[in-house]
Order: structure tokens, then C-alpha cells, then sequence
């Protein structure tokens, strides 16, 4: 009796298991709210993990270092840098940087698949990075954990490798959403960066993904902005035109950053030291840029913050755009771990700031406000440098909750994404991937079969014939239609076989043609799902050398939902080529 419970309760396991995994449903309502609150408490967790490493580094190591004065900032951001450096190396490589480009990498061309130990290394030492003062944000790597889990999730499960990838973006989207208590900007961030890709399957998962980990966020760190932004009014509509203009400005200093960054990272590849040695030569660096311009230590919020309501002067905004350029090259370049996302931010708000009260001083009639311009500035450079512009509009209109400001704001973020698509083909992500010598572009055209669906590629219409019609009456349906072969149904219209061209020709040479379709059709019939991939799909047909194949409703197989055939196939490719996806 108890080994029947056992068996029946394995048996009920299995069936849910195989029902999750073949169920977009399913996997919408369980999976994408799991890895939406795996992101927001890994949003949560990071956060505490910042504030614990700073006190360490910046109160303890006051005290520590109390003989060198104020010099002991030099030394912190060194000492972040050798923990960071010995972790990274010896633990997981793919941890170093900015922690975006792998997720993509891993989208593109590792199906999704990340490694378990990467949330916790990363959250870890990009903690420890900010914690000690490395000139870097925490966006990047919140993307990254978030991302691990999802993964995590989906290869725990053994879920096909497109819903894995689905997993890895609403990991990704959660993570953004959390930390910038901004959920549309997590959604767009996870669509347009990480799967470039806005597919209707991707937007469900990744919308709900995201609206989790906001709930998650808020419940533990408020539903407050990441920054207080000042009211916005346009005084003059010339307005919009200097914006287009500061637009340009934005997309050098993209453009400035991306080169600085990966110089700067050749450099220290020729260093002739070990490599777990780099991110503290890189952090000694920083922290003499630090005794000078403290502002340029850690994620660099508060002072975002004072641009934002035009408490710097022009010269010191000017000063500190290229002081943050250099710093975070240097962190990152070194091979310390963070992310690009609050340095645009900061870089951008400075730009903003200097642009601001320059155009006051020479055009004092159109009042260019700091604070606007700042916050434009914001926007503007990281839509350049990473090549996200509906992202970037997006979480600074969440930010504000001020239509007002969305006209110039898409004005400069839309100047600034063009120009700098001309002068770099490449984003400061995709530029990561492409320098290792893998064209991410070319992957994804090639993993079509992969990332289009069954559902998307079928044809609805499909003709049916009844198990009673004559094999004549058949054979003339196929020269009339000349389809090659029919769904067979049965007096409840349920599906119950095929019959192709080659089984009524046969029938009609031994003289069948007033037979019925059901003696001559085959009943072991190969199937597929609305959620399968061409690839499945494609292999499916290839095994039995067929060149159709019905699809069927997973939890009614004999109800038919459309037919997918090889034609079909081709014909979903071209189209997915033609449009550029």
C-alpha cells in the first residue's frame, strides 16, 4: 500500500513536471515569478552587501591606516582590488568586468546556460569592488545574478534551451527593475539588451519577472525613486533644439568611454604581472584620483544627485566627466567587477550640468535648467554607449513620473544613440564580445531555428479529410490542392491519423480507391507543439523522413491546432532575415 502511494505520488510529480515543461502557461506563472524573486532579493541581499563592504573598507580602514591621514584612501581601493583579483581568478573568471556582455554571451551562444556559482562570486566581488571605492555601479551585476538565477532555475529543471534563455532575461529584467524601482525599464533593458528580441513569448515572462522583483524590492527597501528629482518646466521651445545639440556632446562622451575603456583594458593585459594582481594596480590608481576627487569612489549616487539639483560648479562637473572616465576605465580595465550603468549616468548628469550653465551664461533667455540637463545627460550617454535607447527614455521617465521632460529627453537620447551608431557599430557590450572574436550577430542568425517557435511558423489553416472519405475522393482533394498529404480526424473531429500522396497512390494501384482513408492511413503519426522550436520541429520531421507534421494541442494531442511542414520552415527564416531580427 505504501509503496503504491509512493509510486502514485512520483507518478503526479512526473505529470506536473512534463506539463510545466510543455506548458507556456505554466512556465509563465511559476517560472517567471520564481526568477523574479530571485532577483529582487538578490537586488535585496547586493544592496546590504555594498553598505556592510564599505563600512569595512572606508570606517575600519580609517582606523586601520589612521598614520597615513587622509592618504589611506589610496590604499583602499588597492586592497579591494587584490581580494577581488585572487576571487575572480580562482573562482570564476566570468565574473570580471561589467557582467553584461556574459549574459549575452550566454544567450547567444551558450543556451542560456550560466554557471551556479556565478551569482554569489559576482555578487561578492562587486560588492567588495564598490565597497572599497572602484569607480564602477551596481546595475551590471545585479543583471548578472539575477540572470544566474534564472539560468540556474531552468537548467535545475531541464527546461528546453529557449525557455532557459527566456529565464535568463526575466532574471535580468528583474534585477533592473528592483534596483531602480523602475519595472518597464527592467522589461525594455531584458528585451532590447539582453535578447534583442520582442517576441510576444520573451514580453510575458519578462513583464511579470519584473513586476516581482519591483514588489520584492519595495517590500525591503521602499517604493522610493533612486534619485529626487527636480520639477521640470520648458521656458522656451528653442529648448529642444539645444538638447538635440547637448545629444551630440552625449555621444562623444559615449563614444570617449568606450574607447577609454577597453584601452585601458589592453594596457593591463601587457602588464607583465600575474593577472590577479591587475585590479589592485588598477585600485592604487584610482585611489590617487580619489585623494583628489572623492565624488568618483563607488556607484557616485549623491553626487548625481547634487548635479541634479545644480549644486556644482561647471568647472568641477567638467572635471569630474573625465575624472569618472578614467577611474572607471582603470577599475574595469584592470579586471576589478561592476558595471557601466551608473558611471554613464554620472559622466552624463556632470556633461549636463557644464552644458547647463555654459548656455546660461551665453544664452540666458532660453534658461537651460542644471537639473534638467543632467538628467537628460543621464539618459543621453548611456543610450549611446550601450546602444539602448528605449531603455534609457523609459527609466528616467520612470524616474521623473514628469511628461514634461519626455520631449527633450527623447530628443538628445535619440541624437545621441544615432551618432554614436555611426562612429561605433558596436555597443560597449556587444564591443567586449566582438574583441574575443565572436560575431554575436552573425550567432544569432544562425540559431534561428532555436529562437523561433512552432507557433509562429504553422499554418492554421489546415484541411482535414474524415477516416470514412473515400481514397479517391482523397487522392483528388491532394492533385486539386496539392498539398502532399491530410490530418486524418474522426466523427468527433479528433485527430486519429495521415494520409499522404504515397498511400493513396499505393491504394489506387491495388484498386482501393473506394476504400475508406482509414484503412490506409498511418496511426503512428509524429507530432509537434505550438511551444517547440523549428529545431525540434525540424528533427522531428527528418526522423521519419516526412515533410508535415500536424501540431496539437500538448494538453489535448488529439486536437489540432495547425500543421507545420518544411516549407513553412523556410518560409519563417526568410522572414525573420528580411525584417532583421
Amino acid at each position: 500500500m505504501m509503496r503504491d502511494r509512493k509510486d502514485t505520488r512520483r507518478t503526479r510529480l512526473q505529470q506536473l513536471l512534463w506539463f510545466i515543461r510543455r506548458s507556456d502557461t505554466a512556465f509563465l506563472l511559476i517560472f517567471a515569478v520564481l526568477a523574479g524573486v530571485g532577483a529582487g532579493y538578490g537586488a535585496v541581499v547586493f544592496r546590504w552587501l555594498i553598505h556592510l563592504f564599505t563600512h569595512w573598507f572606508f570606517n575600519g580602514g580609517k582606523e586601520l591606516f589612521s598614520f597615513m591621514g587622509k592618504y589611506y584612501v589610496v590604499i583602499i581601493p588597492a586592497i579591494g582590488g587584490l581580494l577581488v583579483g585572487f576571487i575572480i581568478y580562482f573562482l570564476a573568471k566570468e565574473t570580471k568586468g561589467h557582467g553584461v556582455p556574459e549574459v549575452m554571451l550566454a544567450v547567444d551562444m551558450q543556451g542560456g546556460r550560466i554557471r551556479f556559482r556565478v551569482a554569489a562570486i559576482k555578487a561578492i566581488v562587486s560588492s567588495i569592488t564598490i565597497g572599497s571605492g572602484g569607480s564602477v555601479g551596481r546595475e551590471g551585476p545585479i543583471v548578472q545574478i539575477g540572470s544566474s538565477i534564472g539560468s540556474s532555475l531552468g537548467q535545475i529543471f531541464s527546461l528546453s534551451k529557449d525557455k532557459v534563455k527566456i529565464l535568463v532575461a526575466c532574471g535580468a529584467g528583474g534585477g533592473i527593475a528592483a534596483t531602480f524601482n523602475a519595472p518597464l525599464a527592467g522589461i525594455f533593458f531584458a528585451l532590447e539588451v539582453i535578447l534583442r528580441d520582442y517576441a510576444p513569448r520573451h514580453i510575458s515572462s519578462v513583464v511579470l519577472s519584473s513586476v516581482i522583483a519591483t514588489v520584492v524590492s519595495r517590500y525591503y527597501l521602499g517604493d522610493n525613486p533612486s534619485f529626487v528629482i527636480p520639477h521640470y518646466q520648458m521656458n522656451s521651445i528653442w529648448e529642444i533644439g539645444f538638447y538635440m545639440a547637448f545629444g551630440l556632446l552625449a555621444a562623444l562622451a559615449g563614444f570617449l568611454f568606450i574607447k577609454m575603456l577597453y584601452r585601458t583594458e589592453d594596457l593591463f593585459s601587457k602588464f607583465p604581472v600575474p593577472e590577479y594582481f591587475h585590479p589592485a594596480i588598477g585600485g592604487l590608481l584610482v585611489g590617487v584620483i580619489g585623494l583628489w576627487y572623492p565624488q568618483i569612489f563607488g556607484v557616485g549616487y549623491e553626487n548625481i544627485e547634487l548635479a541634479l539639483y545644480g549644486q556644482i560648479a561647471a568647472g568641477m562637473a567638467l572635471i569630474l566627466v573625465f575624472a569618472k572616465l578614467v577611474a572607471t576605465s582603470l577599475t574595469l580595465g584592470s579586471g576589478a567587477s561592476g558595471g557601466i550603468f551608473a558611471p554613464s549616468l554620472f559622466i552624463g548628469a556632470m556633461l549636463g550640468v557644464a552644458f547647463s550653465k555654459l548656455t546660461l551664461i551665453l544664452f540666458p533667455d532660453v534658461g537651460i535648467q542644471p537639473g534638467a540637463s543632467a538628467l537628460i545627460g543621464m539618459a543621453a550617454v548611456f543610450a549611446g554607449a550601450a546602444q539602448a535607447p528605449i531603455t534609457s527614455i523609459l527609466i528616467l521617465f520612470e524616474l521623473t513620473g514628469d511628461y514634461k521632460i519626455i520631449l527633450p529627453l527623447m530628443a538628445a537620447v535619440i541624437i545621441s544613440y544615432l551618432l554614436l551608431k555611426k562612429l561605433s557599430p558596436e555597443s560597449i557590450y556587444t564591443l567586449k564580445l566582438v574583441r574575443r572574436g565572436l560575431d554575436v550577430h552573425s550567432q544569432r542568425r544562425s540559431d534561428l531555428l532555436e529562437i523561433i517557435m512552432v507557433s509562429e511558423a504553422m499554418s492554421k489553416k489546415v484541411i482535414e479529410v474524415s477516416m470514412d472519405l473515400p481514397v479517391k475522393e482523397a487522392g483528388l482533394m491532394i492533385k486539386n490542392t496539392r498539398h502532399r498529404g491530410f490530418p486524418v480526424i474522426d466523427h468527433e473531429g479528433k485527430l486519429c491519423g495521415m494520409v499522404t500522396h504515397k498511400d493513396i497512390n499505393k491504394a489506387m494501384e491495388k484498386e482501393m480507391g473506394d476504400h475508406p482513408v482509414k484503412e490506409i492511413m498511418t496511426r503512428d503519426i509524429v507530432c509537434c507543439s505550438p511551444d517547440e522550436n523549428l529545431r525540434h520541429a525540424l528533427e522531428k520531421l527528418g526522423s521519419r523522413n516526412i515533410g508535415r507534421a500536424p501540431v496539437v494541442d500538448p494538453k489535448s494531442p488529439d486536437i489540432i491546432l495547425g500543421i507545420i511542414t518544411r516549407k513553412n520552415i523556410i518560409s519563417a527564416i526568410h522572414a525573420y532575415m528580411k525584417e532583421g531580427r
